[in-house]
């Protein structure tokens, strides 16, 4: 059974907080916060949707995050380290 607790409260604040914000910075014409913004939300989707995952068998959400996670996160390294 999922454990309910403090991480599963942050997560529900955290995921629209830097997603939504990543989204919104991109829009803005800051790419790099953007991408740093939506870094930080990808551990509590991954947290999230693992959850969803073994309990609901909802498999697809969980394997779209860690491809998302994996972009973005080379969106950082492309961003930030490799320019």
């Amino acid at each position: 059974m999922r454990p309910g607790g403090i991480l599963t409260k942050i997560s529900q604040w955290a995921i629209p907080f830097f997603t939504l914000g990543g989204v919104l910075l991109i829009s803005l014409k800051q790419p790099g916060l953007g991408l740093v913004s939506n870094l930080i939300a990808q551990p509590f989707w991954l947290y999230e949707t693992y959850w969803t995952w073994k309990r609901l068998g909802q498999w697809g959400m969980f394997l779209n995050t860690v491809a998302y996670s994996g972009i973005v996160l080379f969106g950082v390294i492309n961003y930030f380290i490799l320019t």
